[in-house]
């Protein structure tokens, strides 16, 4: 097995304990630590001198985002403080709705996250709520609770339209996609499959069972290791003083590109991130969530969905992870989302929907007839998941794909819950 897929699979054996340990610290601790903090580190000073400048008429970076505005992102610069306390060394990345940057936390002296959200972001807004509410629950022992990444602070960056909001979050390292798609198989071996599963189960567990929230975007890049190797972080801000970031300037705005972060052969554990799709309360909701082709059925149908919809992604999740290619395309021949072909393909891997699953859809109506029969305009294909999956035999392809069917299942209901599938034979066999 190659150094990469050894260095991750001996982290995630060795974490055995997850299943016994509690991982809070308790309140009345905390006012010692302040009482013995240490004085405030001194701020770092980075040199621009060196820096190149790109082409400032070329996109880069958030820019290339369809609905990117100038005035809706704020023009975070290295080496700005926040708060006194949280100096940016260097942009890690950027996504939908936000920018990320490596901070130094200069009471604290340790790196962090800074997540700067667009500016009046509902997923910021959304996301920050989420955090709050964990941060409010009372000690929990449960195992999920240390698989989630955690939000060490929050501010908002005023402004005359508006606030920027902001998180601040211990740093983490690759994610999961980055980490599988390095590998020359492009797919996990299916040990290290069923680990990951393990550690993304207990997570949801914990927050569906405990925290009352669903997460609603479970995807490879919002699983990301946590870092046990800090030198790739002074690394990461000893590069950026050595040799700054390329960058554009336009007006008073800079633009970095992201740095990445060294590799490393100390990964830690997959950690569930990302909270801005989430929902909170133990209740039903309506609309539109999840990455298209991981979209379970009563969101394609425009039905009510609940936390089940999570468990339908991990079995989407999982054929992404240890099979070539995706269970579900849900694209017509012009390589457009459709939902026509995307119920077409579930027909073909789980057979046709219950009765009463189609007459509570009104959306239904255009796919199937009373009685659950297909009446798309395009042929079901002829697949299956037996014939799709071409890593197992014999049992252990048996065992795989029933562990599959066990989520994909038109009825939320039927899906089984996080809690019974981390008892699954394939998922526990060695």
């Amino acid at each position: 097995m190659p150094d990469l897929l050894a260095a991750f699979l001996t982290t995630l054996l060795s974490m055995a304990s997850i299943f016994r340990l509690s991982f809070q610290v308790p309140r009345q601790f905390s006012r010692w630590h302040t009482l013995f903090q240490r004085p405030a580190s001194q701020v770092r000073k980075f040199s621009r001198s060196n820096s190149t400048l790109l082409d400032s008429t070329e996109k880069l970076e958030e820019e290339t985002l369809s609905w990117y505005s100038p005035d809706s992102f704020y023009p975070v610069k290295i080496g700005e403080v926040f708060k006194s306390r949280y100096q940016v060394i260097g942009k890690l990345g950027y996504g939908g709705y936000s920018t990320v940057w490596l901070c130094r936390d200069l009471q604290q002296h340790a790196y962090v996250a800074l997540k700067v959200f667009e500016r009046n972001s509902a997923e910021g807004q959304r996301e920050t709520e989420i955090y709050h509410h964990l941060n409010s629950l009372s000690f929990v022992d449960h195992a999920g609770v240390k698989l989630i990444r955690k939000a060490l602070d929050s501010f908002q960056i005023p402004s005359a339209e508006g606030s920027f909001g902001c998180l601040v979050h211990p740093p983490l390292g690759i994610s999961l996609y980055d980490f599988r798609t390095q590998l020359r198989a492009k797919v996990l071996p299916e040990k290290i499959v069923k680990l990951t599963l393990v550690h993304l189960l207990l997570a949801l567990d914990y927050l569906h069972m405990e925290a009352g929230i669903v997460h609603t975007d479970i995807q490879e890049k919002n699983i990301m290791m946590a870092i046990e190797d800090t030198a790739i972080l002074t690394n990461f801000e000893e590069e950026e003083k050595s040799c700054p970031s390329p960058r554009k300037v336009v007006g008073d705005q800079v633009i970095y590109t992201s740095r990445k972060l060294k590799k490393t052969k100390q990964y830690g554990r997959p950690t569930l991130c990302d909270f801005g799709q989430a929902r909170l309360g133990f209740s039903t909701y309506c609309g539109d969530i999840q990455p298209y082709i991981y979209r379970a059925p009563e969101v394609l149908l425009r039905m009510p969905w609940n936390e089940k919809v999570d468990i339908w992604n991990v079995a989407v999740l999982t054929w992404d992870l240890f099979q070539q290619g995706h269970l579900f395309y849900a694209r017509d021949s012009d390589k457009r989302s459709s939902d026509a072909h995307h119920l077409a393909e579930m027909v073909a891997i789980m057979g046709s929907p219950p009765r009463e699953m189609i007459q509570n859809s009104v959306s239904a109506t255009e796919f199937f007839d009373g009685e659950g029969n297909w009446k798309g305009a395009i042929e079901i294909p002829p697949i299956s998941l037996e014939k799709l999956e071409g890593n197992l035999e014999g049992e252990p392809q048996r065992r795989f794909l029933q562990f599959l069917r066990k989520m994909l299942r038109w009825k939320p209901e039927e899906r089984e819950s996080a809690s019974e599938l981390l008892n699954d034979s394939w998922l526990r066999s060695p």
